[in-house]
């Protein structure tokens, strides 16, 4: 038997990649289970953008190989959406690369920037892929806490204490996912600072702004941010389309040659349809965002009922395709979650699946229907 590659032992199977497939066996063998687990949208993307999609099909260079930069309509759709959204001013050439999917890029940023020994700032909780990206690229996590009595956002006389010396790089997740807590202006301004300070390349993962969200923002936003923050970006919750894998990455030119190097070699483009279609979603109307929000915000309450039956708080103030909820001192979350998955047959996630800080938490997912939501509720 020939063994794995050592970096695989500093990881382990994706917490949903596991849990999925015993939530596929519990529903093959007669339960009726309802999965509120998982973030992927349920909503069907634009109808331009699937006649977009369609319609390219037939064009010359449709199947032909794309370029590794994307096509220069996309790039200024992305820079034209980022400057009527934020009003951060981003040069097509060079300073926007679209991605398949923005966690392609955590792994291409990773590898374009890290070394063997290098630290990276992780937020705990936070997504699980920015750890094990830092550990297969041979760098090392160092997690800085979040909790609710700093309101979610990083707490930077913590930071300044911690050793920095081998600090390279720094993921932030703004609107923050699994709390839905929203950044604000104040703290990109502190990040870009602490980044500038330390000489540490922060990363603003944004694939939440516009979901339950009245003020979006962007960590470019501020005033030389290009200096040492880059933000990731996807069209995968916005416009539904996670599926089609489509993300950005947007800095200044330098970093995101960089970037463009790995890239390059790790890819041969995005398909040509897939970027048409991409191109009409960032030219919507923000008549789309109301529409979508409007469901979401439905189903919420009705999530909020959910979480009332089970003694669980909550932020109505949160953002993003998930509610937060804080359970009743007693049981841990993932004793929480089986109980309700083996009794019940809901599927919730257990808040420690995104760390330590996670611990007395379950994550509730909005891409289910309100119909689905009262029947979980009239389970319990």
């Amino acid at each position: 038997m020939i063994k794995a590659a050592k970096r695989l032992d500093t990881v382990q199977e994706y917490y949903f990649s596991k849990k999925l497939r015993e939530v596929r066996g519990l529903a093959a063998a007669g339960k009726p289970i309802i999965n509120m687990g998982i973030g992927s949208p349920d909503l069907q993307p634009p109808a331009k953008v699937l006649a977009a999609i369609s319609s390219s099909l037939e064009d010359a260079t449709a199947h032909k190989y794309q370029s590794y930069q994307g096509l220069p309509e996309l790039r200024e759709a992305i820079a034209t959406f980022y400057q009527n959204k934020f009003a951060v001013v981003a040069n097509p050439e060079d300073e926007v690369l679209p991605l398949m999917g923005s966690k392609e890029g955590i792994m291409h940023i990773s590898m374009a920037f890290l070394n063997d020994g290098d630290k990276v700032l992780i937020p705990n909780p936070g997504y699980p892929t920015y750890t094990s990206v830092t550990k297969l690229v041979g760098a090392t996590p160092l997690f800085y806490d979040l909790d609710a009595e700093h309101q979610w956002q990083p707490n930077f006389k913590a930071l300044e204490a911690l050793d920095l010396s081998a600090v390279k790089m720094m993921w932030v997740n703004y609107p923050h996912m699994p709390t839905g807590t929203n950044a604000t202006l104040d703290t990109f301004k502190q990040l870009v600072a602490f980044g500038k300070k330390h000489n540490i390349l922060i990363i603003n993962d944004n694939p939440y702004s516009f979901i339950l969200n009245d003020n979006p923002i962007s960590i470019l936003q501020v005033a030389g941010a290009k200096e040492v923050a880059l933000e990731l970006n996807s069209l995968s919750k916005t416009f539904n389309m996670a599926g089609w894998r489509v993300g950005m990455l947007l800095g200044n030119a330098t970093y995101i040659n960089e970037v463009l190097k790995v890239k390059s070699n790790m890819d041969s483009g995005m398909f040509y349809g897939i970027q048409k279609g991409a191109i009409e979603a960032l030219q919507l109307s923000d008549d789309w965002f109301l529409q979508q929000n409007k469901i979401y915000e439905e189903r919420r309450v009705f999530i909020w009922q959910l979480a009332d039956k089970l003694n669980a708080t909550y932020d109505t103030d949160a953002s993003g395709l998930f509610v937060w909820a804080k359970i009743p001192e007693g049981a841990t979350s993932e004793e929480v979650t089986d109980k309700i998955l083996y009794e019940h047959d809901i599927f919730i996630t257990p808040g420690t699946v995104f760390g330590s800080q996670g611990e007395g938490y379950i994550r509730f997912s909005l891409c289910v229907t309100s119909t689905i939501i009262k029947e979980a509720i009239a389970r319990l």
